[in-house]
């Protein structure tokens, strides 16, 4: 993002070699819709099962539930896409190799110093140790975040009392294939995919802190007919939720972990890293442009994400209670309950806007910046509010909204009678003549509605707010 907006770029990682085995599983429309303009949606989907099915094991109950097209008609992506975390970072790496980019593995970003405009920071490598000078630094560093320590950010918050488990397995099985097969039970929740880097399984489970955590154990409990021929490997994961005290320190910002830890619970820490990366990037591409400070464009940052981080944190705790919680109520849930409410399950799943409307809620297609200093104006969608997807006339043909926006940059939509604002050649401006209106709608480089207005002077003043003067 910050090099398709115009800025020189440095990635510097203390690991060796990419981070194995993959955490994440899942890509949601949201995410899918923020890496659209760099070119990789495409890539992404062809490694992923974006058809997905559930089979959920309820004591001897089974419940097969499909995740792909559902009721989003609003989104290129109507469906949850089960992808690990290391076909994601594969793709992103080439796409960045493709624009000469190269992550700089074993650099460790060792200290830093906040000086005048800018950043020193402390590489140290097998060369040795040198001071280099930024204009910002972003920490994208984990939950163990040197960036975060140096920069002075809190780190409130605690662990939780269960742990995650992860392993690669080889099985044979009579279990359908193709399938994520999800137990519940007393003891937590355990998941089966057909997604496994160094065996043919991933499996995914919770279990009390301290409890025993053998995969061939947690299998032989969760009464599935698997019998494991090998263990390629396995970890004991010990989960967290926290919230940085602020998201950023002066020229310091942090995105993802670094920022906000929580659960597994709804596959939101990958997604929820990418979206905040994709917001901060082009906010510091547009910034470096300029010697000045733009602060209502920096500053928009924390008081974007900082709320969804907060909102993400709260929605994956109550979730994660229900699913892998210890105390009498989760357990009665999964071990009693669930069982019993099995036969509505189907019926329930088979609600099409109910399930959009969940997947809605966990993909954050419903985040909106409304708030934020750079939303100015009226109308909906409102400023702040992520534009939906559909379909518009453009340029003699019909076309969809997001393959319009699909490019970096600012995105100037004119209903067809709106006159033409003055804009600089980092914003491209659409004509809809299907749109009978004065209507201006500038839309940011993440896919949110920055402006929305008739008059075409007031976009040219928000275009100077976030350093894309008009021409």
């Amino acid at each position: 993002m910050l090099h398709d907006h115009g800025a020189a770029v440095r990635i510097v990682d203390r690991r060796p070699g990419a981070f194995r085995p993959s955490r994440a599983m899942i890509v949601h429309p949201r995410t899918l819709e923020v890496l659209r303009p760099l070119g990789v949606a495409g890539a992404l989907l062809d490694r992923g099962d974006r058809s997905p099915e559930a089979e959920l094991h309820l004591g001897r109950r089974r419940v097969r539930v499909r995740l792909n097209a559902l009721d989003l008609p609003d989104t290129a992506f109507p469906h949850l896409t089960l992808l690990r975390q290391m076909d994601v970072e594969d793709v992103l790496l080439g796409a960045l190799a493709r624009r000469g980019v190269r992550v700089e593995r074993g650099t460790e970003l060792a200290d830093f110093r906040p000086v005048p405009g800018s950043v020193t920071a402390t590489l140290r490598s097998a060369a040795g140790a040198r001071e280099e000078r930024y204009r910002f630094l972003a920490g994208c560093d984990g939950q163990a975040s040197t960036v975060r320590a140096r920069a002075g950010l809190g780190w409130p918050g605690g662990p939780y009392r269960e742990d995650a488990v992860l392993a690669d397995l080889d099985l044979d099985t009579g279990l359908t294939p193709g399938v994520a097969h999800v137990v519940a039970g007393r003891e937590g929740l355990l998941m089966l995919f057909a997604l496994g880097e160094t065996a043919g399984w991933r499996l995914l489970a919770t279990r009390p802190h301290g409890a025993a955590a053998d995969p061939r154990d947690l299998l032989a409990g969760a009464g599935l007919d698997v019998r494991v021929r090998n263990v390629a490997w396995s970890s004991r994961i010990p989960l967290q939720h926290r919230l940085a005290t602020g998201f950023r320190a002066g020229p310091v910002f942090l995105a993802g972990d670094a920022a906000h830890a929580h659960s597994p619970a709804g596959g939101q820490g990958m997604n929820t890293g990418i979206q905040d990366a994709v917001n901060l990037g082009w906010k510091l591409a547009y910034a470096a442009r300029h010697e000045e400070d733009l602060p209502a464009l920096l500053g928009s940052y924390e008081q974007e994400r900082r709320p969804v981080a907060r909102q993400v944190l709260a929605l994956t705790h109550l979730v994660f209670w229900a699913e892998a919680g210890t105390g009498p109520v989760p357990a009665f849930l999964r071990g009693t309950l669930a069982p019993l409410a099995a036969p509505v399950i189907p019926v329930a799943m088979n609600r099409r806007r109910l399930v959009a409307t969940l997947v809605r809620t966990l993909s954050q297609l419903r985040v909106n910046y409304r708030s934020s200093p750079l939303s100015e104006g009226i109308g909906a969608p409102r400023p702040g509010d992520r534009l939906p997807d559909e379909t518009v006339r453009c340029a003699g043909r019909d076309v969809r909204l997001h393959e319009l926006t699909a490019a970096p940059g600012v995105h100037v939509l004119l209903h067809r009678d709106a006159r033409l604002p003055k804009v600089s050649g980092r914003a491209t401006v659409h004509r809809l003549p299907d749109r009978p209106a004065r209507t201006i709608i500038a839309v940011r480089p993440d896919g949110h509605v920055g402006f929305r207005d008739t008059d075409p002077a007031r976009v040219t003043g928000w275009l100077d707010l976030i350093g894309a003067p008009g021409g």
